[in-house]
């Protein structure tokens, strides 16, 4: 029996052909995003190419800063790593933001031992209307400037790992290519199955947002990514935008830095490099979710409205075409929908490293996200606010000074 037959026929006969229509166009979409990527990706420079194995041209410093509270578990690795890099205009800024661990006392520690590389500084307040971390990075900024004047300045965080060669790479492709900002993508180190399911999707469904292949273009406006693990920002790019006094209440500060820089009509790229900077975002989708319930609502600038259509918009792009399969009206834009999808993954393994297999996963990977979503959503309804490193800040604070999602110095 054919589903059509167990529905009653004014049903049938409206949602089915309505349901052709919007599964051709779920369709059209997905081959277009795809098509655009096969042409863009492989414009994207790959550090571990030869060229970018070389000594950056004028010998520009850097200051890395690294902001961290209670990191006590990661922070050493990170900075062995900084310190152990093999570009000699290098300096690290570590800094402890009110951490109740070890985290300042290891950052101290490797300091005595390697003091021309490494500086500490230590915070024990946050003034009113600040994040904690976008406070931790703008101080440790305006100490950089003040004291060494670098020529750029590398944002990152604690639980981040770099090959020795990594900044080098960075700093050389930047000089080449006149980047104001860098984004050098880092490395998901992938210890389970569901986080490869879960983290394959992520990237898939990131390049509906900000398409890759378009951030160096200045007229793609809404193309501009930030990355919490690899900011680098030429240092009189990050003062000409007034740094993150700008955005002092901003959870996705990495996001709103790079989309203030595009804006502001400064150059902005983006680099490949498998291995070069690696990061282990959590311990399986449980994590994630854990992680994301924190800060994804603050995505969509706490607006229901906006979090509900893209939940939608989620379930109709990215989950129901394993479903039109069942039906044989649908089953063709079904099936190039998924094909289109699984080329995408294909696309993305050759710099994740994340197997396109996870295509097979994505309708389930996408409906975790979207139960992610609301979780984010009803958890900071809840609540009246977000928890952000140990501070609580209401939800009226937090929408009062948060950078609009469209308009003037943000997209």
């Amino acid at each position: 029996m054919i589903v059509s037959e167990v529905l009653p026929h004014s049903i049938s006969g409206y949602f089915f052909p309505a349901g052709r229509v919007v599964a051709w166009l779920v369709a059209a979409s997905w081959v277009w995003i795809v098509a655009s990527a096969v042409r863009g990706l492989p414009r994207i420079s790959n550090l571990l190419e030869a060229p970018f194995d070389v000594e950056p041209g004028g010998a520009p410093w850097i200051t890395v800063i690294v902001p961290a509270r209670d990191e006590g578990a990661n922070v050493r690795a990170c900075l062995e790593s900084l310190i152990a890099q093999d570009y000699a205009h290098l300096r690290v800024l570590a800094v402890d933001d009110r951490s109740n661990d070890a985290t300042g006392s290891i950052m101290d520690a490797l300091s005595i031992t390697v003091s021309e590389r490494l500086e500490v500084l230590h915070i024990r307040e946050l003034p009113p209307e600040w994040l904690g971390k976008t406070h931790a990075m703008a101080v440790a900024a305006r100490d950089a400037i003040a004291k060494h004047s670098p020529d750029f300045l590398l944002f990152t965080d604690a639980d981040v790992l770099y090959r020795s060669d990594a900044i080098r790479r960075s700093l050389a492709y930047a000089v080449t290519s006149g980047a104001d900002h860098l984004v050098t993508v880092p490395t998901t180190i992938i210890r389970r199955w569901d986080e490869a399911a879960l983290l394959g999707f992520f990237q898939i469904f990131g390049m509906w947002g900000a398409r890759p292949w378009k951030v160096a273009d200045p007229k793609a406006q809404r193309d501009a990514i930030g990355i919490g693990a690899f900011n680098m920002v030429r240092r009189i790019a990050y003062e000409s935008i007034g740094g993150f006094e700008g955005q002092r209440m901003d959870i996705l500060e990495d996001l709103t830095l790079a989309r203030r820089i595009k804006r502001a009509g400064l150059a902005q790229r983006i680099a490949f490099g498998r291995g070069l900077v690696n990061v282990h975002w959590a311990s399986g989708v449980s994590g994630l979710i854990n992680v994301m319930t924190k800060n994804i609502f603050s995505a969509f600038r706490f607006h229901v409205s906006l979090t509900l259509l893209a939940c939608a918009w989620l379930a109709v792009f990215c989950a129901s075409p394993m479903v039109t399969l069942a039906y044989g009206p649908t089953r063709l834009p079904g099936a190039i929908t998924l094909a289109a999808v699984a080329c995408a993954y294909g696309l993305f393994q050759r710099t994740s490293g994340i197997s396109a297999w996870n295509a097979l996963l994505s309708p389930i990977a996408a409906m975790v996200f979207v139960f992610t979503l609301l979780r984010s959503m009803g958890t900071t309804l809840r609540q009246g606010g977000v928890i952000w490193r140990g501070t609580f800040y209401s939800l009226a604070e937090l929408r009062k000074n948060a950078a609009p999602l469209f308009g003037r110095g943000v997209l």
